[in-house]
């Protein structure tokens, strides 16, 4: 049986991101429990990814990013 390979927040949140699209920092702690979700996106960025960053506005009046993916340029 092989071993099954674990993936870095990093590597999670980029996933999400080619296979949605965007990502909220509430969907990262949902779905993967990850919480600093803008340290990730910075560190993508450095690494090349083109992510585009919008505030919104939740029901509640509070706001918050909406982080998306555009392309990858090396």
């Amino acid at each position: 049986m092989g071993k099954r390979k674990v993936l870095t927040q990093k590597e999670i949140v980029l996933k999400h991101l080619e296979e949605h699209g965007k990502i909220t920092s509430l969907e990262a702690f949902q779905e993967y429990l990850i919480t600093r979700l803008s340290a990730i996106i910075y560190r993508l960025r450095r690494e090349g990814y083109d992510i585009t960053s919008s505030e919104r506005t939740s029901k509640r009046g509070s706001y918050y990013a909406e982080y998306k993916l555009r392309e990858h340029k090396r």
